[in-house]
């Protein structure tokens, strides 16, 4: 009876963590509107049209370098805080190259630097650690399958 009861309360933090995010782009003739939702909570990002007045003015390789240097900056607050350092400032800045019109992106690196109340040392290994629990970073690490829906 106790191990059904740890796999529920694990079953309930698993839950508790998961999120679902989605992204909407609705584009006519100068009209881009973009919205954003995590777990029912939905908020837009202003991103007008491309100036031909059809399109988004941000393309897609500079928003996968957005959601990287976020997830970063984000993730670092949150690593920190289960650490008790106080960061006080952030600076994420994401590169990728895309060679060609329908390639792949390649040579996507990224560094960041990190203010806060703990030793360099600390801080080098809060770098390091949040790194490897970045969800956007190990999305992109582990080649997930993408799929069309019609």
């Amino acid at each position: 009876m106790g191990k059904v009861s740890s796999f529920r309360e694990n079953e309930l933090t698993l839950n508790a963590t998961k999120m679902k995010v989605t992204a909407t782009v609705e584009n006519s003739l100068h009209k881009n509107i973009v919205s954003v939702e995590t777990n029912e909570n939905s908020q837009q990002i202003s991103i007008p049209s491309k100036f031909t007045g059809y399109g988004s003015s941000v393309n897609g390789g500079e928003l996968l370098c957005v959601a990287l240097a976020t997830c970063f900056c984000n993730d670092i607050y949150r690593e920190a805080n289960k650490r008790n350092i106080k960061v006080t400032k952030v600076v994420v800045e994401a590169s990728a190259e895309f060679l060609a019109e329908g390639a792949a992106g390649s040579n996507i690196v990224y560094h960041a630097k990190i203010e806060g109340d703990a030793s360099n040392e600390e801080l080098l290994a809060l770098v390091k650690h949040t790194d490897t629990v970045a969800e956007v970073h190990n999305t992109l690490r582990s080649g997930v399958k993408i799929s069309l829906l019609l």
